[in-house]
């Protein structure tokens, strides 16, 4: 599925965070916080705007570049789950890609 097949059922899009992205997002300075805020509301629009890509190997696991920092979510219903928040060399580390298998 494409991200631009996805759009075009689904309106309204929303992102959530999960509980360990928003702990994150909360922990970083407020200039990067609002950078990384308004990244995600860009996710919501359509089309989705921003650096975009699959997750590695994953068919349903996105991620959004924002500067230094790794965004992972997917799309579930009419919501996007953003399920990590990471500095850029930590979101490709195996400890923590055996965490996103997991639910």
């Amino acid at each position: 599925m494409t991200i631009c097949g996805l759009w075009s059922t689904v309106k309204d899009m929303k992102a959530l965070l999960h509980r360990d992205a928003e702990k994150y997002l909360n922990r970083q300075d407020a200039i990067e916080r609002k950078r990384i805020k308004k990244a995600l509301k860009d996710l919501e629009k359509e089309p989705p705007e921003g650096d975009i890509r699959p997750y590695e190997s994953s068919d349903d696991i996105l991620r959004l570049r924002v500067g230094n920092f790794r965004a992972l979510f997917k799309y579930e219903g009419n919501h996007i789950l953003v399920t990590h928040i990471e500095p850029r060399g930590q979101a490709y580390t195996k400890k923590t890609k055996s965490k996103r298998g997991k639910k």
